[in-house]
Formats: C-alpha cells, structure tokens, sequence
C-alpha cells in the first residue's frame, strides 16, 4: 500500500461524500459513544449513505474530524490490520489531529479486522462505525472477538415512509379523497419496485439493477465468500425463494425436487446454503410460533425477500403477487421495528400470517389480505384470525387489507380492519 495513494484517498473521499446526493433515512439510530456502532444489511440498501447521512447532517462533521475508508475500493484493496493501523496516523499527519471518528465500510474484506479495530477501541480516542454486509460474519465476530463492546442495527431497503420522503410526499394526519388515492398509487408503484435506492431514484433501470443485484449476491457474497464450487445449487435455491416468498419453505421439498432430476446433493448441503443467503440478507426465514422452543426451532419457516421488487418488476408478476408482496412488505416493517415475530398455524391448520410476541405473551395476531371482498377469502381469513386469538389467549386481531377500514364485532371479538398504507405510515384512524 503506497502511502501517498492512501493519502490522496483520503481527501478524495472526504470530497466524495460532499458532493453526493445524500436521502435521509428514518430511523431511530442512536450511535454509542462507548462501543463500536456496527451497521448491517442487504448490499446496496444504503449503508454507505447511511453513513455518509450520519457525516453531513446527523453530526456535521469537518473533513479533520473523521476519516471514511470502503475496503472495496481498488485503492486500499490490499489494507492488511497493520496498514489499516497507519490509516489513522497517516490521517493526522495530513490534517495535523486524529480523527474523532473513524468509518470504516465493508469492514469484513480485511482479515482479522477485529483484531485491528480492538486496538483502536481500546485507545478510547475514537467513535468508531463499521459496516458489512454479512450478518453471520459480522455477528459471529462481533459475539466472539469484541467482547461486548459493540452495538448492531440492520439497514434494508428504504421504507414507505421513506420513499414518500424521496417523493417529496408531506405525511399528514388527515387525508382528502384525491390524497389517499394519490398515496395509494405510489404504494403501488413501492409494491412493485421496491425500495432499494437506486431503483427509487430511477425506475427504468429496474430490470437490470435486479439482474446484476442478484449476481452480485450470488457470486460476491455467497460463492466467492464461501468458496462454493456448487454454482448451479445456489442458483437454484434462489429461484426456488423467489417463486415461494412469504409461504413455507421446505429444504425436505427441494431435496425432492433435485433427487427426482437425478442431482445429488445432501440436505446438510442445502441447510447450508440456504443459511447463506440468509448471513447475505437475501432472505429471511420465519420460524412457526410454538410455547415449545424445540417444536419452534424444527418447524417448516416461512420464507420471505428482502425487497418486493426482486420478483415484481416484471409486469408479468405484480398482479399475481399483490397479496404475497403486502404480506412481505409487513414482515420487512415489523422487522424495522425490531419486532419478535413468528407466524402461527391452529390446531384445525389455519394460518395466521404474524403474531407478534410481547414476552411470554402475545401481543397481536395480523393477518394480511389484499381483497377480502369476497365471502370465502373473508371467511377464511376471519375463522383464522379468531381460532388463534382463542388458542394464543390474544384479543388483539387485525387485518391488514388494501382499502378497508372498519372495527367489526364477530363471535364476542373485535377485529380491526385497516389499509396497508395507513399501518405502514402508523396513521390510527
């Protein structure tokens, strides 16, 4: 690592984030100034610009207080702990101080970070903030190496809320006609592309962004992190989450599936693949409510995506999707609020999408629906909805639906009705 590069990249950075478009992100982050701020999540959900949000509006930062450095970046590529060291002292000598305030992003490229960004900590002369987009690596090293000294929040994509933001949309209390349905198309137009940043920004590039985000998921962060040889399992393993989002997902049904095609492969093999994509915040998997932690632990999950958009921006699938993409769109909410969820199945096998734990109780059950218009859907969804209640001891129904609105009394219960927008937007009435 030649040094006047390493200099020259860290005034060409400082530079960079001034001049880039920065959105802000609504959250309820709250950095540490006495442990390490470690950020997480899908690769290209906005981790960097999360920082960079924290650099020019959350802290104002001047170029002297802090030093940002992204260990993709060709120029520091071969940054070993040692020179990530003398990144620091280099800062000083450019700037005349140490930096207050170090990020680093996409930490887990170095090996045996940790070791390096212990000795920082130690110093107690810096904040520090870490990125990465592998939850496993991250967790796992944070859990074993810094020894309680670190804090970790997830970044996903942007919100509805967010993307409202972007939109220059004002979030009201109250609503006219023409208002609700104008914010009833654009969580269409959510549902249908997500709320990756990139694809917000500019929406004619949905096609191809989702193409080459699927690739970078396949190949940087699942075969080359983990040295697969196997390509076309994880190929196959993604198509199959697609095309089974917010359902159950049986690696017992896959291993079926690829015996019948005469391919062989071991279920451990696919447990571990699977978990994979997992620790890439490609996917999700939600275990089925049970007061038995064993039962819990070897149910079918549910599997669900990071973003809505991976499977709908083809104008093939959105329709068909409608009611599985609102379902994953709540997950991905209830998740952002760091929520304990898990879904339920009755005795009489009725499916309840979420139920939402408080402790060793329950605090709502939530079903999800598109159109409950007709009779049978109606029904179905209801008997559900009341059998759980009385079997989780919960009195807090509701049905998220697209339009609907309404408090109903059925069988001494009562269940709340209330459109997706509104609960996404926290709007009560």
């Amino acid at each position: 690592m030649e040094k006047s590069k390493v200099t020259r990249y860290i005034a060409d950075k400082k530079e960079d984030i001034r001049a880039s478009q920065v959105l802000p992100r609504i959250n309820s982050f709250t950095f540490a100034e006495r442990m390490i701020n470690v950020v997480m999540g899908p690769r290209r959900a906005g981790k960097t610009y999360f920082l960079y949000d924290i650099i020019l509006n959350k802290l104002k930062l001047k170029d002297e207080d802090f030093i940002f450095i992204d260990f993709e970046d060709a120029i520091v590529d071969d940054t070993n702990i040692n020179t990530l060291l003398d990144i620091v002292n280099i800062h000083e000598e450019l700037y005349g101080k140490k930096p207050k305030y170090l990020f680093f992003d996409e930490i887990q490229v170095i090996k045996h970070w940790e070791k390096a960004i212990r000795t920082l900590f130690e110093t107690k002369k810096y904040i520090i903030f870490l990125s990465g987009s592998s939850a496993k690596l991250l967790s796992r090293e944070i859990a074993t190496s810094l020894r309680g000294r670190a804090l970790s929040y997830t970044i996903l994509p942007f919100s509805f809320k967010e993307f409202l933001e972007v939109k220059n949309y004002t979030i009201k209390e109250v609503y006219s006609s023409s208002e609700e349905n104008k914010i009833k198309k654009y969580l269409r137009e959510y549902l249908k592309y997500g709320g990756f940043p990139n694809v917000i920004m500019e929406k004619k590039i949905a096609g191809r962004f989702f193409k080459e985000y699927l690739d970078l998921v396949v190949f940087r962060d699942v075969i080359e992190r983990h040295q697969i040889k196997n390509v076309f399992l994880i190929k196959f393993l993604i198509k199959s989450i697609l095309s089974s989002f917010a359902k159950e997902f049986s690696i017992h049904n896959i291993f079926n599936i690829l015996k019948s095609q005469n391919i062989k492969v071991s279920k451990k093999t696919l447990y571990e693949y699977t978990a994979y994509l997992e620790e890439a915040f490609f996917s999700f998997f939600l275990k089925k409510f049970s007061y038995s932690m064993k039962k819990a632990e070897l149910s079918i999950p549910k599997v669900f995506i990071n973003d809505v958009g991976l499977v709908n921006a083809s104008p093939s699938s959105f329709s068909e999707n409608m009611g599985r993409s609102m379902e994953n769109i709540v997950f991905l909410e209830l998740l952002r609020k760091e929520e304990n969820i898990a879904y339920f199945k009755t005795t009489a096998k009725h499916e309840v999408d979420f139920v939402i734990k408080k402790g060793k109780k329950i605090g709502w059950i939530i079903q999800v629906c598109y159109d409950i218009s007709d009779a049978r859907t109606r029904k179905r969804e209801i008997d559900a909805l009341l059998n759980a209640g009385k079997e989780l001891r919960c009195k807090n129904l509701l049905i998220i639906t697209w339009d609907v609105e309404a408090e109903k009394k059925l069988a001494g219960e009562t269940i709340s009705f209330i459109p997706l927008w509104k609960w996404l937007l926290g709007i009560k009435k």
